[in-house]
């Protein structure tokens, strides 16, 4: 578990004997003339991953913001949403009022590659929306090859299983995914393991990610087995982003409290 005894949570864990943070310590070693910096391990290698990620979706505790503006961002605002909720919305309402297979795969991935393509045109970010097609694109070939509407959320209930079991195996085994990305995002990379705090705090945020992700998994997989296509779609709409941006909300709201600066008392 997160919290072995072996581990201290006292202010100075992490840092070198002059108090300065060992991951800068170790940074400034690397960097040295004539030393060549090392290879960087697996830790920091998924810690870098995951705190890019999140930078780029806006959750970067180390910057002042309010939190619905964090949570907004994380979302990628009214053009995020939009794009994120209409492809599978197409599908579902199309399939319940013709379950005419063809033609509401072909509205649905056709909706998401207009968005990228619009993206390309405005040379905006492309990520989500070219991986909201990728992500569609493969769904879509899946259910067209098995002629079964149900088949077009598999993609999802792989991706729910394989993050729930993610984020679970890194919270019991010490290393949660949620501090690797918050500690390379306030650098002190993975220091935060010797602080007693931190580690409780993160062990519960990222098993709450993955209960998140299996309690999708287990609402949706009995209803693709059942083959009711419509309220599989519609409760996927329904889990998504409504039960993602209060988990953002409350994830950034915690990790904001744990890096709190404390102002010196007045002379």
């Amino acid at each position: 578990m997160s919290d072995a005894p072996g581990n201290r949570g006292d202010s100075s864990a992490g840092h070198d004997r002059g108090g300065e943070p060992a991951s800068e310590s170790r940074e400034r070693e690397s960097t040295a003339p004539g030393l060549t910096p090392p290879e960087p391990t697996a830790s920091e290698l998924i810690s870098q991953a995951l705190g890019g990620a999140a930078r780029k979706a806006g959750l970067d505790p180390s910057r002042e913001a309010s939190t619905g503006h964090v949570v907004w961002a994380a979302m990628g605002g009214w053009r995020g949403i939009f794009e994120s909720v209409v492809p599978g919305l197409a599908f579902v309402i199309l399939y319940t009022l013709t379950r005419d297979l063809v033609l509401s795969l072909v509205v649905s991935v056709g909706s998401a590659a207009l968005f990228t393509v619009i993206r390309l045109v405005q040379r905006s970010t492309l990520s989500a929306a070219l991986g909201g097609l990728v992500a569609a694109a493969v769904a879509a070939g899946l259910a067209l090859w098995t002629g079964r509407g149900e088949d077009n959320f598999v993609p999802g209930l792989i991706t729910n299983a394989v993050y729930g079991s993610a984020l679970l195996i890194s919270a019991l085994a010490g290393w949660s995914l949620i501090g690797l990305a918050v500690g390379f995002l306030m650098n002190e990379g993975t220091s935060w393991r010797a602080d007693r705090r931190k580690r409780r705090v993160f062990f519960w945020l990222t098993i709450a990610w993955a209960a998140l992700f299996f309690l999708r998994l287990a609402v949706q997989f009995p209803l693709y087995l059942a083959g009711d296509v419509t309220t599989l779609g519609t409760l996927k709409l329904v889990m998504g982003l409504p039960l993602f941006a209060p988990l953002v909300a409350v994830t950034w709201l915690t990790v904001r409290a744990l890096y709190r600066r404390v102002e010196p008392p007045a002379a």
